[in-house]
């Protein structure tokens, strides 16, 4: 490791080695107290908050008086603050104090650089105004944090520090914390850095959004890269698929805000193929035209840090092969809440998770970085999920688009098709969006039932290593009894729906992606468990009919055993007829966080609210729909385990003219309508 000032450097006549910036140091510029900790650490263990004390030269660039105020980091339940942060950039800290960079944003992510690039060292730059001291951590996979280096920086005079990645291998961060001597001091810019090789060429990237009735985020995006000229540059053009009732180009200041895109915007018109249609358009026209060396698909809910943007395309630059690179997905309603740190499939059950020695839902406002062992093991995942995920063209020409699968999976199974020719996935820490969290919904019981079941089965036809599939038809049909004893008999139908499409073979995956939701839809209207009101009012009272044995209230099983007796129990009332009353009042109120099946399968009928608090349905009992549909689902399986390899070979022979961009086309024009594929230009 070498440090050197910038002058020292200069007159190094035999070092032409160019250094790119592929990681600053930023902050965030709307005053979000939320985001904070995912950028600035004042205590190891506690959350980011701040108040005011009396310091004297603030700024290292002006006189102030002896009582001017400046936020320093004191224990929680002092007011909190941003007021410390000077734009993107920079920072004021008064004297004798001290803040860390070792957080989500603005630790580089050392292990991802050292496993999937030729980058042997990266250089950390930091500017002051102002004399302090720059101490450098590195950390192991354990998580320890070892410190390697204690710089003295002088007013004015930037230092590099050259860090080896040899060391890497398995995890790993580095970053920096910043001390104030005597006197306070001003962070003026810090940044990672790696050496270019010769020659490099950086690649641009065509952002594909693609949204359905939220023009109010698609406007946020057009502002956000015209106001980050940074991205800009790299950046050929936003690309936006409208496939909504309620246009983009309807919204107040559209004409205005894409006017200030140029010819960097392009807006799409279609009809509605969900999202897998909407992001297959998206890479499709990134192909066509050209330019761009890699798409970013991007939702249309999600509020961007364009910095990750840019670390995204530097990886990507310069990993060996190409490689997709995917961000991390925050929580919109908690915004320092991480979904998942990585996800994998279980090729067993082949059903999507997060990986092996990670926590879903880490919250780093009570446990920042430093703090957090398990984030500092590097992690291998199997796909990224398209909230944010960059793809190089060169990766779509030759596995194809997406799957025709109009919502659910089409990103899970890109990213394993592409390990299958040989493309990695890594899930970058440090690029990231925020987005609306699954926590509020429960997506497997709507509409969407039917794509979460098709799609999965479909997906595993081609991909699973196990015969006939391993666990997925048990635990498919597992699921199919777990509704069924929970009342919800839309969602079983829609899922028993979805596995005799599945039956049908491959082609029924394009011919139907635009009338099947509407289909879906009607059906699903038909059921008492699908019937949500606002109005709760309406449900006649409660009566409980019998009170529960013994007084006991029921709780979930404690292990397998007690799961199958409770089920066999379960199952057992089936048989048995609805008790008197039942069907006129429901017996009892359910919150959606207790509509389990040990809960639901006691009761004849029950009042259970939505996920999202917005409702309620009045679930009932039906004994026939039960025994019919359970029937049914043992058949589908049957007929699905005994045709297993047929099948199997039938949609793996199929996948690569059904993701083909012929096939697409076809597809777009039958949901564009007019002649020129519902292309519309605002430039």
């Amino acid at each position: 490791m070498s440090v050197t000032t910038r002058t020292e450097t200069v007159q190094k006549e035999s070092d032409q080695t160019v250094w790119k910036t592929v990681h600053r140091v930023v902050f965030p510029t709307d005053g979000d107290m939320d985001t904070l900790p995912l950028y600035v650490d004042f205590n190891s263990a506690q959350r980011v908050v701040a108040t005011e004390i009396d310091a004297t030269n603030v700024s290292s660039n002006s006189s102030n008086s002896s009582n001017s105020s400046v936020p320093v980091a004191v224990s929680p339940g002092a007011q909190q603050r941003t007021d410390f942060l000077e734009g993107r950039r920079g920072l004021r800290l008064p004297a004798f104090q001290r803040i860390s960079f070792g957080t989500y944003f603005n630790a580089f992510p050392a292990s991802y650089w050292r496993a999937h690039t030729d980058v042997t060292d990266v250089r950390l730059t930091v500017e002051t105004e102002g004399k302090a001291t720059v101490v450098v951590y590195r950390s192991t996979p354990r998580g320890t944090a070892n410190r390697v280096e204690s710089i003295p920086v002088a007013d004015g005079a930037p230092v590099f520090i050259d860090l080896p990645l040899a060391n890497f291998g398995d995890g790993g961060w580095y970053w920096f914390d910043l001390v104030a001597g005597s006197t306070p001091v001003r962070l003026a810019s810090a940044e990672w850095s790696v050496a270019q090789p010769e020659g490099f060429v950086a690649g641009s990237a065509t952002i594909a959004v693609t949204t359905f009735n939220r023009p109010d985020y698609c406007m946020k995006h057009l502002a956000t890269l015209a106001e980050s000229p940074e991205l800009l540059e790299s950046v050929d053009r936003l690309l936006i698929t409208d496939q909504g009732t309620q246009k983009v180009r309807d919204q107040p200041g559209f004409e205005a805000a894409a006017a200030r895109l140029g010819d960097k915007f392009t807006l799409i018109e279609q009809g509605n193929l969900g999202g897998s249609g909407g992001f297959a358009r998206g890479m499709h026209e990134t192909v066509k035209d050209g330019r761009s060396k890699y798409v970013l698909l991007l939702d249309d809910d999600v509020l961007i840090e364009t910095e990750g943007i840019l670390r995204a395309l530097n990886f990507a630059d310069f990993t060996r092969t190409p490689t997709i690179v995917g961000g991390h997905m925050f929580s919109l309603y908690e915004r320092a809440v991480l979904h998942t740190f990585g996800e994998e499939m279980n090729e067993y059950r082949f059903i999507w998770g997060p990986v092996d020695n990670t926590e879903e839902g880490h919250d780093f406002a009570a446990s920042n970085l430093r703090t957090t062992p398990w984030m500092h093991r590097r992690i291998d995942v199997d796909f990224n999920g398209w909230w944010m995920c960059l793809i190089p063209t060169s990766v779509v020409r030759e596995i194809g688009l997406a799957l025709p699968v109009f919502i659910k999976y089409d990103d899970a199974e890109f990213g394993i098709r592409a390990k299958a020719h040989g493309y990695t996935t890594v899930t970058l820490p440090g690029a990231a969006v925020w987005h609306m969290p699954w926590t509020e919904k429960d997506d497997t019981i709507d509409w969407q039932a039917y794509f979460h079941q098709r799609n999965r089965w479909v997906a595993g036809l081609v991909y699973s290593p196990y015969k006939k599939g391993g666990f997925l038809w048990r635990h498919s049909f597992l699921l199919d009894v777990k509704h069924l004893l929970s009342m919800q008999y839309s969602a079983v139908d829609l899922r028993l729906d979805a596995l005799e499409d599945v039956l049908r073979g491959p082609d029924h995956l394009h011919s139907t992606i635009l009338t099947k939701l509407p289909e879906i839809r009607a059906r699903r209207a038909t059921y008492d468990d699908a019937k949500s009101t606002k109005e709760v009012s309406i449900f006649p009272a409660v009566k409980r009919v019998r009170p529960p044995r013994m007084g006991k209230k029921p709780s979930a099983p404690r292990n397998i055993i007690s799961a199958l007796g409770a089920a066999a129990s379960a199952g057992a009332r089936q048989l048995r007829s609805i008790r008197p009353g039942a069907l006129e009042h429901p017996e009892a109120v359910v919150a959606a966080m207790d509509a389990r099946w040990w809960r639901l399968s006691q009761l004849d009928s029950a009042i259970v609210s939505n996920s999202d608090g917005s409702g309620a349905a009045w679930y009932k009992r039906q004994p026939a729909q039960f025994r019919e549909m359970l029937s049914r689902s043992i058949k589908l399986h049957q007929r699905l385990l005994s045709q297993w390899e047929s099948l199997s070979d039938q949609y793996s022979r199929a996948l690569p003219e059904f993701t083909s961009p012929e096939a697409w086309e076809r597809t777009f024009q039958a949901a564009s309508g007019d002649a020129e594929n519902g292309i519309k230009k605002k430039q």
